[in-house]
C-alpha cells in the first residue's frame, strides 16, 4: 500500500498555493498530515470548492466557517465547517500546521458556552 501511495505522489504535481478568503494569508498547497489542503492553517476557515475531498467540483465557492471539532475513534481530529453560502456542513481533516490555539478554542467551546444555563447543573 505504501508503494502505491509513493508512486501516486511521485508523478503528482505540487498543489498550488492560494490566498485565504477570510484572513487573506498566503497558504501553501501542501499540508502536513493530509493529501488535500482544504483550509487555512492560520484562521481555520475554508472555501466551498469540493463535493468530495480534493475533487474541486463544488460550484458554490463561498467561505466555510470553522464551527467545531469532531474526534474519530482512532483519535484523529476533524474540523466541522459550515458554508456561509449554501449552509452545507463538511468534515475536514486537521493538518499538522494548523493553529493549535484555535483548534483548542473550538474543542472547548461547548464547555465555555454551554447551550443551557450553568445554574441547571446545581444539585
Amino acid at each position: 500500500m505504501r508503494s502505491e501511495h509513493r508512486s501516486h505522489r511521485r508523478g503528482a504535481s505540487p498543489a498550488p498555493s492560494f490566498n485565504c478568503s477570510h484572513c487573506r494569508g498566503l497558504i501553501a498547497g501542501d499540508a502536513p498530515g493530509t493529501r488535500h489542503r482544504n483550509h487555512c492553517p492560520t484562521c481555520l476557515w475554508s472555501r466551498h470548492v469540493d463535493d468530495s475531498p480534493g475533487d474541486r467540483a463544488a460550484n458554490c465557492g463561498s467561505s466555510m466557517e470553522p464551527l467545531a471539532i469532531s474526534v474519530r475513534g482512532d483519535g484523529e481530529w476533524l474540523l466541522i465547517h459550515r458554508c456561509t453560502g449554501c449552509k452545507e456542513l463538511h468534515l475536514n481533516r486537521t493538518a499538522g500546521d494548523d493553529n493549535v490555539l484555535l483548534l483548542m478554542r473550538l474543542a472547548v467551546k461547548p464547555l465555555a458556552q454551554p447551550p443551557f444555563p450553568l445554574e441547571l447543573l446545581q444539585i
